[in-house]
């Protein structure tokens, strides 16, 4: 949809009524393509008061400060969106989005560790989300999480990071985490054994596609899994496990669980999806 498209829908028909939104922008159509502007970002927060979710798809946003933004919003979806370096660093207005609950960051290239430290000052942040990161290293995931203790949720989906270094950061910072999501490259069993005893966690969930010969055995991730307490949820996704002797092993063990095992659902290329 154009700019001026939407600033026509702004004065016409949007207004208190609306609560979630998702546009997309013109990122990969060229320099000359019509981008999103701070003065658009602007009027969407002044005329649509009770906007709660806004997803942006392939958007440049490099000269959209983040300061422009709804302040009403409690969840931001960025997917394959282009942001400047001064998006989310710790210097920026710390009252900016202070109701912000959940931030998804999908393909943002440059994302970086100093950008997840800078998610420190969304103090209501609960829920994190970081697909295709590839900038973010593991020292930066490890001192990032250190100031974000206070995460229910985290999902580390398709970056560089292993499965191993990732579980780790968490185990050492995120006690109180409630679900874990994430891609199973460079996953061990001792990796997996480091969640053993998590206090809080109801939900996991380990993606594949199988690539990794360390790969914890169905007895091994049972066994973890029978150390943490609150477990309700285990969700194995793309392992090539469906249906085999490894989905019986876990279903029968974990009694009190919904145990998912099944095939990774095919992705759509459009980004309305």
């Amino acid at each position: 949809m154009r700019p001026k498209v939407m600033w026509h829908l702004l004065r016409r028909y949007m207004a208190s009524r609306l609560h979630s939104l998702r546009m997309g922008g013109y990122l990969f159509s060229g320099s000359q393509a019509p981008q999103l502007s701070p003065a658009l970002m602007r009027a969407l927060g002044q005329k649509c008061p009770n906007l709660k979710r806004l997803c942006l798809h392939v958007a440049n946003l490099s000269m959209v400060p983040i300061t422009s933004l709804p302040c009403t919003l409690k969840t931001l979806e960025l997917h394959s969106c282009e942001i400047s370096m001064a998006w989310l660093l710790k210097e920026q207005d710390p009252t900016v989005l202070p109701l912000l609950e959940c931030i998804v960051l999908d393909r943002v290239p440059a994302f970086r560790d100093e950008h997840l430290q800078g998610l420190t000052r969304f103090r209501a942040l609960r829920s994190l989300v970081l697909g295709g990161t590839y900038r973010v290293t593991e020292t930066g995931l490890d001192m990032g999480l250190q100031e974000l203790s206070y995460l229910q949720r985290l999902e580390v989906l398709g970056c560089t990071l292993s499965a191993d270094s990732t579980l780790l950061a968490i185990s050492r910072h995120l006690r109180d985490v409630r679900k874990i999501r994430l891609t199973v490259r460079g996953l061990s069993a001792p990796g997996l054994s480091v969640l053993e005893g998590m206090p809080a966690l109801e939900s996991l969930c380990l993606l594949g596609p199988l690539i990794t010969p360390e790969m914890p055995s169905p007895h091994e991730i049972l066994s973890s899994c029978l150390t943490m307490p609150k477990l309700r949820v285990l969700e194995l996704q793309g392992l090539g496990w469906e249906g085999q002797e490894a989905e019986r092993i876990l279903s029968k063990g974990l009694p009190h669980c919904m145990v998912i095992v099944r095939a990774c659902p095919k992705e759509s290329m459009d980004w309305w999806m």
